[in-house]
């Protein structure tokens, strides 16, 4: 039965250690050490009274966690020689400090790891379920007499996390003699209580090493295609705005090859065109209703056209024909701009002055005054040019 439990625990293990390497990150060959020392009781199982039969037991353990489930180490286990002042199976004394020696080699499953996940850290308290095998000694009252065992162990390490560093540990186990005992069929082995001790130890182990365990996400494949894909848009977007870039810096190159243009041009005269205020600027000539003919007491306005005009040869007119709601639409449109027309004519034909320098144009019907006689006008606007 012990068999087969101890052979289903190695194959968990074994699945877990497979499984484990899909999430946890290979250590260092360094990491992960502890060295522990210990001490405890240790007393046969069978033939001896119990608790009488006691005596101390003290060891050393080196191990490494090769997962965060499973570590493999090495043991030595020794127990204190009692004998000499008990008086207690003094046939079976030794007459050395140790009455009986056990090294030898382990492995140890961490259960909460194994059944619950690793969290990504050391829990402040576990439990493991530890089996190993080794060489055992006894020490007689006479060396010709001492036995040699091959044994097995196997026990429970109810372990407190004091921190990544330090780790206290509470280890009830059982090591049996599978071999070497001349009370027995030594060509045998079995577990059997009458070939076995009771042991339970305190210890305290360093982990040296550190901690190398680091966990990883794992990701599928549509993860990874699909990262691929953002990926790719990325790059894309970083292309688009690449040649964004390049646009943008051949557009800034030809404007710089068009400013040094600009700057070897000789510099141009820009006419700027001055309007005075409306007091200096604007003249009004007035028509009868009906009419275009500029009449005798309109000549004075006309003329301080001209003289304006003569007076500033740069400057221009502009006139502006309106007509009254008198009357039908269309004539009034046609009449505005026979009055425009009429004021530019006068000035060139009575006054030369050239057509280039005025702009006449018909602008319908006025409204610009409530007096509905006074929109029967032809507006003149001033312009001065100015350098």
């Amino acid at each position: 039965m012990k068999k087969i439990i101890l052979t289903t625990a190695m194959a968990l293990v074994s699945m877990f250690v497979a499984t484990a390497q899909q999430a946890i990150e290979t250590p260092k060959f360094g990491d992960n050490w502890s060295l522990g020392i210990k001490g405890g009781v240790t007393t046969p199982m069978a033939h001896y009274p119990f608790f009488r039969s006691m005596r101390p037991v003290v060891g050393l353990q080196l191990d490494k966690k090769i997962t965060p489930t499973f570590r493999v180490g090495a043991e030595g286990l020794f127990g204190i020689n009692t004998s000499h002042f008990t008086n207690f199976n003094s046939s079976h004394s030794s007459k050395t400090a140790f009455d009986d020696s056990y090294v030898g080699a382990f492995g140890a499953v961490n259960l909460f790891n194994l059944f619950g996940g690793y969290p990504g850290h050391t829990r402040p308290f576990d439990i493991e379920a530890q089996a190993g095998a080794g060489w055992g000694h006894t020490f007689e009252n006479k060396p010709d007499k001492d036995i040699n065992y091959f044994g097995t162990k196997a026990g429970l390490n109810f372990n407190f996390n004091v921190s990544d560093k330090v780790t206290i540990s509470v280890s009830p186990s059982v090591l049996w003699r599978m071999t070497g005992d001349p009370k027995v069929d030594q060509t045998t082995a079995s577990y059997d209580k009458n070939r076995a001790n009771f042991n339970i130890t305190a210890g305290v182990a360093y982990n040296f090493g550190g901690n190398g365990f680091k966990t990883v996400r794992p990701y599928d494949q549509a993860e990874v295609d699909a990262l691929n894909g953002q990926l790719n848009e990325l790059r894309g977007m970083v292309d688009a705005q690449a040649a964004e870039n390049a646009a943008l810096a051949a557009t800034a190159a030809s404007l710089a090859a068009q400013v040094e243009q600009l700057k070897n041009q000789p510099p141009k005269v820009v006419e700027q065109v001055k309007v005075k205020n409306n007091l200096e600027s604007v003249r009004y000539v007035f028509f009868k209703i009906g009419s275009s003919v500029i009449g005798a007491d309109q000549q004075p306005n006309v003329e301080m056209i001209a003289a304006y005009l003569n007076n500033h040869p740069g400057s221009k007119v502009v006139i502006k024909g309106y007509a009254s709601k008198d009357g039908p639409e269309e004539l009034n449109i046609r009449l505005a701009n026979q009055r425009a027309n009429s004021v530019k004519d006068a000035l060139m034909k009575r006054y030369k002055i050239p057509a280039s320098r005025i702009q006449a144009e018909g602008c319908g019907i006025g409204e610009m005054f409530e007096e509905e006689s006074w929109n029967r006008v032809a507006i003149c606007i001033l312009e001065t040019a100015t350098k």
